[in-house]
């Protein structure tokens, strides 16, 4: 049983899904149906800083970057989708760079 996590415009979602190759992190209001932020590590502006695209390295840069996208919108508290995959890992170090770097979840 899965449950629905819904974001709204005071505490929007943040979406995390993970690839075998790619990690992608996206901010979602629900009520509007619209992508506030996002950044993933096909990214234009990561992929200079990229060396491996599959590794905990990664998620943490994508995880700041997503920090500082919502920061700059004026979003400081998310509700974190994780998906069905375990909170270990990649998604372990995105949402802990992300907490760091300013994101309340």
């Amino acid at each position: 049983m899965i449950k629905k996590i819904k974001g709204t415009p005071k505490r929007p979602r943040l979406y995390i899904y993970r690839s075998n190759k790619h990690i992608y992190a996206q901010i979602i209001d629900d009520l509007t149906s619209h992508i506030i932020a996002t950044s993933s590590s096909i990214a234009i502006d990561l992929k200079n800083h990229i060396k491996q695209t599959k590794n905990c390295e990664t998620a943490k840069l994508i995880g700041k970057s997503i920090a500082n996208k919502c920061i700059k919108k004026g979003i400081l508290k998310v509700l974190l989708d994780r998906g069905s995959r375990k909170y270990h890992g990649r998604i372990k170090a995105l949402a802990d760079s992300a907490r760091e770097n300013g994101l309340d979840f």
